[in-house]
């Protein structure tokens, strides 16, 4: 493999580079529709609507969200199933990726169907399991004195629901919102951001291609059929990794062929992004956060292996 290093890295090269200017261009917008799109009217979250209209804002990759969604629950504005509900919907760099690659924007559509199909089947499902067994929950109404305040998602990140005292908040992608520059949201923040994503997708595309070069491209592809029902367990796990790496390598490895839409979709479910870790800082909660990851994580696999079965 190494006499053919140079060659390798530059098949990765040619495969990532086209991508940059359309991933650039969809965090642009990314950034506008954080800033501006207004969602002060977020007591939906808590009504009966909780599940649906989660599961459907929990589709936009929006940064921070599942963190929102996690600071949400934690101070009971949403119950259990609209937290989970936006958790299986949250895709992270996913939907990024299969926009700017152009033939894996064909995807995006089913993926969409899907993920919003399995967040509000799981938050309807949770919340009457949960009644059922007395343990539904009331949601609160959000104080009043939210009202004037925040309204985009900055401002519900930054100055509610992750404020603390003495604390430099950061929003999942770890950066701070507050106070930037023109320059900053809309030129620098993106640009960044599509860098990073950009360096992991070359990572991904040249460890695929040296496996496909070393092992040959018809016994890859026969390994990965045959082995189609255990993806989905390896997916997931990779999947709960609170970074955004762990969606470009899903993503990255479905487009390249090394793994079949339901596993895909069983590791893009159980991404939630950095909405765990906020579960987990609450120590005293410890059962109750280990259960939600694995109920996510289990929830996750059945979704894989039943799209498997049928796909």
């Amino acid at each position: 493999m190494f006499d053919h290093l140079p060659e390798l890295l530059w098949h990765a090269l040619e495969d990532t580079l086209p991508l940059l200017p359309w991933i650039l261009l969809i965090y642009l917008l990314i950034e506008l529709l954080e800033s501006k799109a207004d969602l002060s009217q977020i007591n939906r979250f808590g009504n009966k609507m909780g599940p649906l209209i989660g599961s459907a804002t929990g589709l936009i990759p929006q940064c921070g969200f599942s963190v929102m969604a996690a600071k949400l629950f934690e101070q009971k504005y949403i119950t259990v199933g609209t937290l989970l509900a936006i958790f299986m919907a949250t895709s992270d760099e996913a939907f990024i990726i299969m926009l700017s690659s152009g033939e894996g924007a064909v995807w995006v559509l089913p993926m969409l169907g899907v993920k919003i199909a399995v967040g509000v089947a799981v938050g309807y499902a949770v919340d009457l399991f949960m009644r059922a067994i007395g343990r539904g929950q009331v949601c609160v109404e959000m104080p009043s004195a939210y009202d004037e305040t925040p309204k985009t998602t900055h401002e519900i990140f930054i100055r509610s629901y992750l404020a603390e005292k003495d604390v430099d908040v950061k929003c999942a992608c770890g950066r701070s919102h507050a106070g930037d520059s023109v320059w900053k949201k809309y030129i620098l923040f993106p640009l960044w951001h599509t860098l990073q994503v950009a360096l992991f997708i070359f990572l991904v595309n040249f460890t695929l291609i040296a496996i496909i070069h070393e092992v040959g491209e018809t016994t890859f592809q026969n390994f990965m059929h045959t082995n189609r029902f255990l993806q989905p367990l390896l997916t997931c796990a990779i999947g709960l990794i609170p970074n955004c790496a762990s969606s470009v390598v899903i993503t990255e490895s479905f487009l390249a062929g090394g793994i079949t839409f339901g596993s895909c979709v069983a590791g893009l479910c159980a991404n939630a992004g950095m909405g765990f870790v906020v579960l987990l800082k609450n120590t005293r909660q410890w059962k109750r956060n280990l259960t939600l990851i694995g109920t996510s994580y289990a929830i996750s696999v059945a979704v894989g292996l039943l799209l498997n079965l049928f796909v």
